[in-house]
């Protein structure tokens, strides 16, 4: 029996490699090999047409001391994040609450918050193009019908990070998602108790609310930071990264690097310096978290 135990076990741990091999495969493939490349390619000078030619770290030292766009680029990423994450997850998290409640239509009104989040980015970039428009766009009409000056929108150096953080709010639908997801798994017997205690509506919100769905707004932070380092298609179809490099984000900068000017080792170097960055960002979160994320169970 003993024998065959373990002739079973050696089966099984046999089938488990099989079936997770494509996986596997598909992260060595797609995911791991090409980063390799990309820090090897990173080294060098190389157009595509050309032989790579190995430079060591003059694309480094380019970057931080010879390229001011590098910079420029590296200040409107930052900025877009600080702004758009945070307007991103107050406004994903009150709305989530709104829905949470036991209101008549409530799938109705779940998929109109929703469905903006499912149009894709071409789509969603041309349709902003419209409500944007000095001259005809949604947007001003419904300015100058209040009596509110008309705005140029993504076509200042001024309003256009402003404008494409409105854009993100719009959007916010999986991250609402994932808020009244968390905010379905808090127990009521809490709030029924609060309640009983005297306590009011903010009182339950503050106490009860936020600590149970802190690691949902863990999630979602981290989440949004790695995806507004990773704006691109707003840029290439909108803004082309103006007006003068205004909306000129690290994404498109690398693009532009890699596909129009044929700097590939440039380019890579770049995308390891995103990489660097938002994991840099990415650990002070999970640093921090212990003093104010919340889980359930947990010993303090």
């Amino acid at each position: 029996m003993k024998k065959r135990y373990y002739s079973l076990k050696n089966m099984e741990t046999r089938w488990g490699i099989l079936m997770a091999l494509p996986a596997i495969l598909g992260f060595l493939m797609w995911s791991l090999l090409p980063m390799v490349a990309s820090l090897v390619i990173s080294f060098t000078e190389w157009s595509v047409v050309s032989k790579p030619k190995f430079i060591g770290f003059a694309n480094f030292n380019r970057m931080f001391t010879q390229d001011p766009l590098f910079w420029k680029s590296l200040y409107v990423t930052a900025y877009y994040t600080f702004l758009s994450v945070p307007a991103v997850i107050v406004s994903a998290f009150l709305i989530a609450t709104l829905l949470n409640q036991e209101v008549k239509g409530l799938a109705i009104f779940r998929t109109i918050f929703y469905l903006p989040s499912v149009v894709p980015a071409v789509a969603n970039a041309v349709l902003w193009l419209w409500l944007f428009n000095p001259d005809f766009g949604l947007l001003n009409t419904v300015l100058g019908s209040l009596g509110i000056g008309k705005s140029l929108w993504i076509y200042d150096e001024a309003s256009v990070l402003p404008s494409l953080v409105l854009m993100s709010v719009w959007g916010m639908g999986n991250t609402m998602i994932i808020f009244l997801a968390g905010l379905q798994g808090v127990p009521r017997q809490l709030y029924e108790a609060a309640e009983i205690d005297g306590a009011n509506f903010l009182q339950r919100w503050a106490h009860i609310t936020l600590p149970m769905v802190s690691s949902v707004i863990f999630f979602n932070l981290v989440m949004g930071l790695i995806g507004t380092f990773q704006v691109f298609s707003q840029a290439y179809v909108m803004t082309d990264g103006g007006p003068n490099n205004s909306s000129l984000f690290m994404v498109y900068y690398l693009f532009r690097n890699a596909f129009q000017y044929g700097r590939m080792g440039y380019a890579s170097a770049i995308a390891w310096m995103i990489f660097l960055i938002v994991l840099a960002f990415t650990l002070v979160i999970f640093k921090s978290s212990p003093a104010w994320v919340y889980y359930e169970g947990e010993r303090r």
